[in-house]
């Protein structure tokens, strides 16, 4: 009997890496060698948290370690976080969301409070761009939307966030305003865009 290996996430986050090189190469940053895993950040009982970067120094050999949630399954919220991620590794993690940081993501095209950083509008149509060639290329990302038990929501639940499509502005949406929609950009006076996990319904106690 012929066991096929299966196309891993891990495998398919490798692939992202490998396309989102330019980005960072076409600004004169070099991506070290990094690991990058879909599994829940140290810190996940934090709403916020959807992605994480560990520094060189704590990594046996040396090796910057990249964790994305488990509770992001398309591949262009997936790719957004990887890119946040990958500028920390850049600065192994030196700087936090300071001011190198800062440096970096802005030349590379993240916009918004640089802890929640995420694509500006070039930026987003690039990152399109690159999950439309990765599906074509080795398929949608091989993971599913988890659902967990209302029992267990106070340990995974993630609030949803919307973010401006004009100037990159991002906010963290209470649960409790979910059923209003996306808020208006306070700069744009726009109306903001869905991104993460919106359909909250498993959730509810």
């Amino acid at each position: 009997m012929e066991f096929k290996i299966p196309f891993t996430r891990e495998a398919w986050l490798v692939a992202a890496v490998n396309a989102l090189d330019p980005i960072f190469s076409e600004q004169g940053f070099l991506l070290p060698k990094v690991r990058v895993s879909c599994a829940f950040p140290s810190a996940s009982r934090r709403s916020s948290v959807v992605g994480q970067c560990w520094g060189t120094s704590c990594s046996a050999d040396g090796i910057n370690e990249i964790f994305i949630t488990p509770l992001y399954y398309k591949s262009y919220d997936v790719l957004d976080t990887l890119t946040h991620e990958l500028v920390h590794a850049v600065d192994d993690c030196q700087s936090k969301h300071g001011k190198e940081f800062k440096r970096i993501a802005t030349a590379i095209g993240l916009e918004g409070k640089m802890i929640h950083a995420s694509a500006g509008p070039m930026l987003k149509k690039r990152l399109e761009l690159i999950s439309t060639e990765l599906v074509k290329d080795f398929g949608r990302y091989p993971h599913a939307a988890m659902n967990f038990p209302a029992s267990q929501s106070s340990t995974v639940r993630l609030n949803p966030k919307a973010v401006c499509p004009m100037c990159g502005f991002q906010a963290t949406v209470s649960i409790k305003f979910v059923k209003y929609g996306p808020p208006i950009c306070p700069k744009d006076k726009t109306l903001m865009e869905k991104k993460g996990k919106w359909d909250l319904s498993e959730t509810k106690s």
